[in-house]
């Protein structure tokens, strides 16, 4: 979209409820779900990151290919289910909690 675009002229703004998947219209159970899965996915690549592992390495060392380590540092959430994702971030050296808030 180049600058001359009418759109980047749009001052318009519409408020976020916090949770980006709610904004996209996902039902709000299934957008808490999404967005604990990005998270696990964006720690987990810093993870990966801080200890300065490879693609291969960290797919040989947390047990699944390079393309998931892939699709992990990519955020391809779709792709994992929250309980792979704490699993391998387990692998990976974090501590998983879990926190339910009223």
């Amino acid at each position: 979209m180049e600058k001359t675009d009418p759109r980047w002229l749009d001052e318009s703004r519409i408020k976020s409820c916090g949770n980006v998947f709610v904004d996209l219209g996902f039902d709000p159970a299934e957008a808490e779900v999404m967005m604990l899965r990005a998270r696990v996915m964006r720690r987990m690549a810093q993870k990966l990151k801080e200890n300065g592992w490879t693609q291969v390495e960290a797919a040989r060392r947390l047990g699944v290919t390079q393309p998931r380590i892939s699709r992990i540092v990519k955020g391809k959430t779709e792709d994992f289910s929250l309980d792979m994702l704490l699993t391998l971030a387990a692998r990976a050296g974090l501590r998983p909690e879990l926190r339910l808030a009223s």
